[in-house]
């Protein structure tokens, strides 16, 4: 068995305990139709998960196109769920 520096451990539970509250936070504000806040969480939700990113590009430098990326994904996604009421009779 490996050894495990407390520390890390304490760091990914708190990583993954932050990135899981901003995808709540994120799918909330899709469920209430509300695109700046929704496109908001989508953003930080990704920089959250920007390791990843970091790890496949070795440059810490995409991660900011792909917080972009997720920003204007989300805002769309919940400007095209927004649909107008149909009318009433």
């Amino acid at each position: 068995m490996q050894n495990i520096d407390p520390l890390i451990a304490v760091g990914v539970v708190a990583a993954t305990a932050v990135t899981d509250a901003a995808y709540v936070f994120f799918n909330a504000a899709v469920t209430a139709r509300r695109r700046i806040p929704a496109a908001n969480w989508s953003a930080c939700w990704y920089l959250l998960s920007a390791f990843a990113v970091i790890s496949y590009t070795e440059n810490a430098v995409y991660v900011a196109f792909a917080a972009i990326g997720s920003w204007l994904g989300a805002y769309a996604s919940v400007t095209w769920l927004v649909r107008p009421a149909p009318p009433r009779q």
